[in-house]
């Protein structure tokens, strides 16, 4: 890890020394921004999604923190002593820093898994549904004649294909949150 403070990072910023800046960091596996002024932070995560084309996270708890949550790709936000700032700028919010492990790794991994298969049966939904149209374009010689309703379409959608997203969110967990949480490698095969 890299802890650095708000002096550094003006001398590295004011220098030209980003690239410099950057490949300690290609060797580090967290970086912490210690009495750094709002700017710095944020100037610092933008560096590294431009440069590195990585995905960055960003973890604040106050309102000093709002630019940096909210330059990162994924925000999160812990509610404490200094406000409410940074958890209502972030994309996800914990009470204590020690809740950020099971965020990560179980919901994480959840969600992920959850998003695959409700994209494949969006398109399995989508495809059949078209398909449906398709054919009957050839029982009505091509005419541009619709054969469901709108009113119909809407209710295909609202009522009788809602269920599965539903049951999907709510119950699907492929993997137990104890074993996610003491085989941390699982969100790698999960991709």
């Amino acid at each position: 890890g890299l802890v650095i403070d708000g002096r550094t990072l003006n001398v590295i910023f004011q220098g030209g020394l980003e690239e410099k800046f950057l490949a300690l960091t290609k060797h580090c596996r967290s970086v912490l921004c210690c009495r750094s002024t709002p700017l710095q932070k944020s100037m610092v995560v933008k560096l590294v999604r431009r440069q590195l084309r990585v995905m960055t996270l960003s973890i604040g708890d106050g309102a000093n923190d709002v630019s940096m949550i909210q330059a990162a790709d994924v925000g999160v936000g812990i509610s404490g002593q200094e406000g409410m700032q940074a958890v209502m700028a972030s994309d996800f919010a914990i009470s204590r820093f020690k809740h950020l492990k099971k965020l990560l790794l179980v919901h994480g991994h959840w969600c992920y898994a959850r998003l695959a298969k409700m994209v494949i049966y969006f398109f399995y939904k989508n495809v059949s549904y078209i398909s449906l149209l398709f054919w009957y374009q050839f029982f009505c010689g091509f005419s541009g004649s619709t054969m469901i309703d709108y009113w119909q379409m809407i209710f295909f959608n609202l009522f009788f294909t809602s269920m599965p997203p539903l049951l999907f969110g709510v119950l699907d967990r492929d993997v137990s949150a104890e074993t996610l949480l003491g085989l941390p490698e699982l969100y790698k095969n999960g991709q």
